[in-house]
This record gives structure tokens, sequence and C-alpha cells, in this order.
């Protein structure tokens, strides 16, 4: 059986529940995880370790989150008072943890499915966004990572172009991939905005919506946007349930014809920007 798990951000012991809910089996079964494995939970550490030692039973996107602990541990951010990555940063076992992230995807397709963590540029099809998506990851595996995760953050540019050269390609691809929720129909993305698809700005609206994008009648498979909540539909598949804010860890299956959904709860945390207990 191969499911989809959405975003675990550090609920070791959601993720634990959800597998032994669908009977998962690493002799017989697959899934793949859609990208925030750590952070704002309180076991990021534990979640890291679990999920690497499934090796080739799962597979695994990264999502902004995992980005910005590699970020962390490279010197190309601090620490925020939300973040929950110190025990991975102090582990003994840290370079082999990152190393195994960096070498993680940003994009896949499995099962008919298109995965992403975030979103997909409404300029590029199925074929475009595992070819950006090889570009990102090319460099996180590179000499080059720890440069290139410096010059990684920003806003801009805000719409695709094959132009685009240098940093500002990657960047382009990393907040497509990794952060977009809303953009215009001209392939526009929109940052400030992270409330649910109703809330979109003026002339926005949510990425798989565009009018015409390319990968229309592709079905696309996500996390990342937890304010969406649950979208399960046969062309789309919103997995980020907030587990971690205290909604719940959704897996779908999604081979064989059969769609089969399971969830569980995760205790949302009582004292403001404290982390949830899973």
């Amino acid at each position: 059986m191969k499911f989809l798990i959405g975003d675990v951000q550090g609920c070791c012991d959601a993720l634990d529940r959800v597998l032994a809910e669908i009977g998962y089996s690493p002799s017989r079964d697959h899934f793949w995880l859609l990208g925030d494995l750590v952070n704002r939970g309180p076991q990021s550490l534990a979640a890291l370790r679990r999920i690497k030692a499934f090796e080739g039973a799962a597979d695994c996107l990264l999502g902004n989150h995992d980005l910005h602990l590699l970020a962390v541990a490279a010197g190309a951010q601090r620490l925020r008072r939300q973040d929950t990555l110190a025990e991975i940063l102090d582990a003994p076992d840290r370079e082999a943890l990152l190393g195994w992230l960096r070498a993680q995807h940003l994009a896949a397709f499995s099962d008919g499915w298109l995965l992403v963590h975030a979103g997909v540029a409404p300029q590029w099809d199925v074929q475009a966004t595992l070819a950006r998506a090889a570009e990102v990851e090319a460099k996180l595996r590179s000499r080059g990572a720890g440069k290139f995760l410096r010059v990684m953050y920003g806003d801009k540019p805000t719409r695709w172009s094959d132009e685009l050269e240098g940093e500002e390609r990657l960047r382009f691809i990393v907040n497509a991939l990794t952060r977009m929720r809303f953009c215009d129909k001209r392939g526009r993305l929109e940052f400030e905005t992270k409330q649910g698809r109703d809330s979109a700005p003026r002339g926005y609206m949510p990425w798989f919506e565009v009018p015409g994008r390319l990968t229309e009648g592709t079905p696309i498979a996500f996390g990342h946007w937890s304010t969406l909540g649950l979208i399960d539909s046969p062309q789309l598949l919103s997995l980020d349930t907030g587990c971690v804010w205290g909604g719940a860890l959704t897996a779908v299956r999604i081979d064989g014809g059969r769609r089969e959904l399971v969830q569980v709860r995760c205790k949302a945390a009582r004292s403001p920007g404290a982390a949830a207990i899973c």
C-alpha cells in the first residue's frame, strides 16, 4: 500500500499513531511525507530520527520548516522564539540527520500524483515542476549549499520566467514549492496572506484555482496550508490539517484505485506560543 501523509512538524507520537492506524509495514508499504517534518511540535528530533530510520520504505519532501532547519544549521538564519529545533542542532547525530535531510526532494511524482509541499507555479507542467525542483535539490546536496541557504530568503521575484538565473531563479523555485498559497492570473505570488481560501487579496486566488495553469488535469497533493483544511477530491489533496495546532495528522492511500483516509487528533498546547502536545 502507498500513502501520503501531511505535515508532521515534530509530532512524532501522532506519526506513530497514524502509521499504527493504517497498519503500516515497512516490508510491504510505502509512504510519502509532504514536507515540514520538523518544528513547532515537541518532538522534532524524535520525528526526524524516526523518519530517517524508514530508509527506502518512506520518502519525504522538504517544506519551509525543514529548509529553515538547514539554514539555521548553516548559520544563515537564527532560531526563532517558537522553533523547536535546538535538540536537533545539539544532537550527537546532527550531521547525519542534516545530511539525510539535504538529500530529500522538493517535488515528486508517484502513482499518478504530483507531490509538492506548498504549490506549483501556473507556468509549470509536471515535467517542468520536477526539473525545477531538481535544480534546488542539486544545490542543497552540493558544496555550495551553505552559500545558497544564505541567499534563499526573500519574496522576489514574484513571477516565474524561464530567463531567471542564479539566486533569483532558485529563490522563486523554493518560494513556489514551499511557501505559496495565493497567486494572480499572471502567476505572481503573494506571501502575506496565510488564512483560508476566502481570504485571498483582491486579484489573487488559491494557486490551484488559477485558470489555464499547466498542471490543470494532473492530480496534485500538497501540505503547508493548515488554514485551508482538508481537501479530498480526485484532482486535489490538501493534507495539512493542522496537527501541530490542535488539529489532526492525515494520511491518504493513493494506490490501487482505492481511496482510504485516516486521521489522528493532536492536542493543542494551552499556553500561547507553546509547542503542541501530540
